[in-house]
């Protein structure tokens, strides 16, 4: 079984490695095409996989064909292609803000499933999501197996995809700018910023262990919290100035605003 991967930047680079290191495709049978030679000479030297600049030739022999592209280059990507597809190829976009419905205006013969990662798939620690016409499809779970390689995947409906990007995709960058507000208050009590950093860094993946399980949030809160110690001091004084109703505040004002210009 063949994979074809059209875009070879930060993301293609990332789902291309993950592929090429799983058991699911021999590096042999992944194709990257992408117009940068730079591009292809870096992941053909990293993952051993076939590389080309002509997105025609890549496809033809390819069950899957991912998407790792700019929204504005999509329709000319696809139309390149359309001709060249056979109807049991399908196609797996990860470009944010486009319906399967869009899709298939422009390649109405093949199967489309939408695919959503985060940045942190260069670290293979994305959590991504995959939806479809039909999410019971045997292909849809493949998908999901693909999107495993870099980090966690989940398949959910469509109608959820813009939701999925404020929390899975923005949410990255919440988290960040509240482990930023973590160092510069560790570097106020006397570490270093590179000290302070490490340690927020290594605490937040310690947390987000904790409820890997399903533990709720609020359990693990409890069991660090001692009865008038300095931690409970300092969650209140957070919920006092709006911890918890800034952060839902941040979260809805971002689905607000993608919920206007995107779908």
């Amino acid at each position: 079984m063949k994979v074809t991967v059209i875009g070879s930047g930060n993301l293609g680079k990332s789902i291309i490695t993950g592929l090429a290191s799983s058991d699911l495709f021999d590096p042999k049978n992944i194709t990257v095409a992408d117009k940068s030679e730079e591009n292809l000479k870096i992941i053909q030297e990293q993952a051993g996989v076939t590389v080309t600049e002509d997105n025609v030739k890549a496809v033809k022999e390819s069950k899957w064909v991912i998407l790792c592209i700019q929204p504005r280059i999509l329709n000319l990507v696809l139309n390149e292609i359309k001709d060249h597809l056979r109807e049991d190829q399908v196609l797996i976009s990860t470009v944010t803000g486009v319906t399967i419905e869009e899709i298939n205006e422009v390649v109405p013969n093949n199967k489309v499933i939408r695919a959503m990662p985060n940045t942190a798939a260069v670290k293979q620690e994305s959590m991504s999501f995959v939806c479809a016409n039909d999410n019971e499809d045997e292909d849809v779970f493949f998908v999901e197996k693909m999107f495993g390689t870099i980090g966690k995947a989940i398949i959910i409906e469509e109608r959820l995809m813009k939701a999925a990007t404020v929390l899975g995709a923005s949410g990255t960058a919440f988290f960040l700018r509240f482990l930023r507000a973590m160092t510069q208050g560790g570097v106020q009590m006397g570490f270093h910023p590179h000290e302070a950093q490490e340690i927020v860094g290594q605490v937040a993946l310690g947390a987000a262990a904790l409820i890997e399980d399903g533990t709720h949030t609020e359990v693990e809160v409890d069991n660090v919290t001692t009865p008038s110690g300095c931690t409970i001091e300092g969650l209140n004084e957070l919920e006092h100035n709006g911890l918890s109703s800034s952060v839902i505040k941040g979260v809805m004002a971002a689905y607000a605003k993608i919920s206007n210009i995107h779908d």
